[in-house]
Formats: C-alpha cells, structure tokens, sequence
C-alpha cells in the first residue's frame, strides 16, 4: 500500500499538483533507507533539493536602485513625445483653420464679384425703365 501510495504522489509530483504535505512525504521517502529500485536515480535530485533549501546568501543586497543615465534618457524622450503629440497637433489644427478660413474668402469673393456683375445687370434694367417710363409719359 505504502508503495503505490509512493508512485501516486511521485505521478502528481511531475505533473506539479503535489501540497506542500505531500511533497514533505516526498522527501521523507527519498531521505530514508528503502527506495524502490526504480525510483533510486530520483533520490540525488530530492537530496539536492534539501540540501539547496538550507542554503542561505550572506551577500549584501543594494537597497536603493541606481539611477543610470539610460533612465533619465528615456524619461526625457516621453516628455518629447508627449509634448510633440499635443504642440503637433495644435499645429494642425492651426492649419486646417487657416485653410478654411482662406477657402472661405475665396467663396465670399467670387459671391460678391458674381453680385457685382448682377449689380450692373440691374443699373442697366433700371435704364431701360427710365426709358420706358419717358415713352408712356410723351405718349
């Protein structure tokens, strides 16, 4: 029974859905005297996996990260970009207004050149309505 438990805990090793107690049992079994034939060659690995859990790091570790120039760098450049997508796109809308504007005087002068041409139509017709007006008089 102990046996079959043993290969069903070492399946669900594998394939990483072991808890913490089952993989405890794990290491017991492979730290102890009776291993399955089989399964000997594994023995090193959890031997090594204890052995590495007791390893402790006596290295100072920095606190404060460092600054490089690279950081300033790229700070830098965001403000760039965020500062030309909102100046660029005033400068833009500049544009579109100047050519609007400049596309509407063109409009309203050919509007009033066409009231002129139709100003002098009329002067005209008023002309002849004096004339006419003459000839009913005399008549």
């Amino acid at each position: 029974m102990e046996f079959n438990k043993i290969e069903q805990l070492f399946e669900k090793y594998f394939e990483a859905r072991t808890t913490e107690a089952e993989e405890q049992e794990l290491r017991d079994y492979f730290s102890g005297g009776q291993v399955a034939e089989h399964l000997e060659p594994y023995r090193a690995m959890f031997a090594y996996f204890s052995d590495a859990k007791k390893e402790r790091s006596i290295r100072q570790v920095p606190l404060k990260p460092r600054k490089t120039l690279y950081q300033w760098i790229s700070v830098a450049a965001g403000i760039v970009l965020v500062a030309g997508i909102f100046f660029g796109k005033q400068y833009q809308e500049r544009k579109e207004a100047e050519y609007a504007y400049l596309q509407t005087k063109k409009a309203l002068g050919l509007l009033a050149e066409n009231l002129d041409r139709g100003k002098e139509k009329v002067a005209y017709l008023q002309e002849f309505e004096d004339t006419k007006q003459k000839i009913i008089k005399n008549n």
